[in-house]
């Protein structure tokens, strides 16, 4: 294992490179160690054994092993029980997955929820909900732990007492977890699932590392769901690769007016199926079957405050409508901190505003 890692270092030294490599050779030891001509026998091309003949004098395959140990990331290699089984489908799939969480790929059915950084106070709502009801139906939410509808998804699942996986785009040593503002958010995900690249140790978050990313976060999932998208938005890139891979794609329809709906819009009209509800997507999935067991009605998650001033809003609102104004007053909190504290209860998914900022429990 130490060997392909130290491999899998080298630039270049891609899956297509590795399986050829292992194939020519038949352990990855002998790879690392073989000398011009031994790997002139392997045919991979010119300018990759020259990589690996002059990047490998500066690996240490033990050094390396053991920065992977110290961050308890572990391996699954391509062919493991442990791969993910709807990854193999796709082109080209990783050969090495790096996972930092102790979790089964293969216990349960897997969606993605992507969308914009740049999200509504709607899209953050329906963000959680989906989340949150797909965990509670017993679905893993697939994510890219970006900022924005990618983060709250992640959130809505942790709050729906489920798993769920962040693909990232960088290697997973705490000191390279992007976006840091995600950092505490990335701990709670390795407790109820994990963290997932297949970059090696000490790679930073480039930008041209996340359409491979996007790739696995497709690949991994049955379906994809789309949760805003502005009509440029990387969160597209997602979507077609997941056609590509054959898999289903759901869209949230959103306001007209709103730029952040442009890509979602754009998608339903193309032809994704457009859901407004968790059971739209089990149902084109023909998952129904798991309504006995763990797509249920199940009881409302108890809602703890996380500080005073949830707790002071919290027990103020009710079914009947309030406005911000006069729960302001009613709380005499500032104003300011009431909103702020409104934004978090509604990504939570504990409070809705109805419109014309006001507000209601839910």
């Amino acid at each position: 294992m130490k060997y392909l890692n130290a491999l899998n270092k080298i630039n270049g030294v891609g899956p297509q490179k590795m399986r050829r490599l292992l194939s020519h050779f038949g352990e990855p030891e002998l790879v690392w160690q073989a000398d011009l001509a031994e790997l002139k026998s392997s045919k991979i091309g010119d300018a990759i054994i020259e990589k690996i003949i002059t990047e490998r004098k500066n690996i240490d395959p033990d050094q390396e092993w053991e920065i992977l140990e110290k961050e308890k990331i572990r391996m699954i290699i391509f062919g493991s029980p442990e791969y993910p089984v709807l990854l193999k489908e796709i082109p080209n799939p990783p050969y090495i997955l790096y996972v930092k969480g102790n979790f089964d790929f293969n216990c349960a059915p897997m969606i993605s929820i992507v969308g914009s950084r740049k999200y509504t106070a709607y899209g953050a709502q329906v963000a959680s909900a989906f989340a949150r009801d797909l965990a509670q139906a017993g679905i893993t939410v697939v994510s890219g732990m970006a900022l924005g509808i990618d983060a709250i998804a992640h959130r809505g699942a942790l709050d729906g007492s489920g798993k769920t996986v962040a693909v990232l785009g960088n290697s997973l040593e705490d000191k390279n977890i992007y976006p840091r503002a995600n950092f505490n958010l990335s701990r709670e995900i390795m407790e109820n699932g994990c963290l997932l690249s297949d970059f090696p140790s000490d790679t930073p978050p480039l930008e041209f590392n996340f359409p491979a990313r996007n790739r696995i976060i497709a690949g991994l999932s049955l379906g994809t769901l789309v949760i805003e998208a502005g009509e440029k938005s990387g969160t597209l890139i997602t979507s077609a690769l997941a056609l590509e891979f054959n898999r289903e794609i759901f869209a949230v329809p959103g306001s007209i007016f709103s730029l952040q709906s442009t890509g979602t819009n754009s998608l339903i009209k193309k032809g994704a199926k457009m859901v407004t509800s968790v059971k739209d997507i089990l149902e084109e999935l023909d998952l129904d079957q798991r309504k006995s067991t763990s797509w249920r009605t199940v009881e409302k998650i108890a809602k703890i405050p996380q500080n005073k001033e949830e707790e002071i809003i919290l027990k103020i609102l009710s079914s009947d409508p309030l406005h911000i104004d006069n729960l302001a007053k009613m709380s005499r909190l500032n104003p300011s901190s009431v909103s702020a504290t409104l934004v978090m209860l509604e990504i939570k998914g504990w409070v809705k505003n109805i419109g014309g900022q006001n507000y209601i429990i839910t």
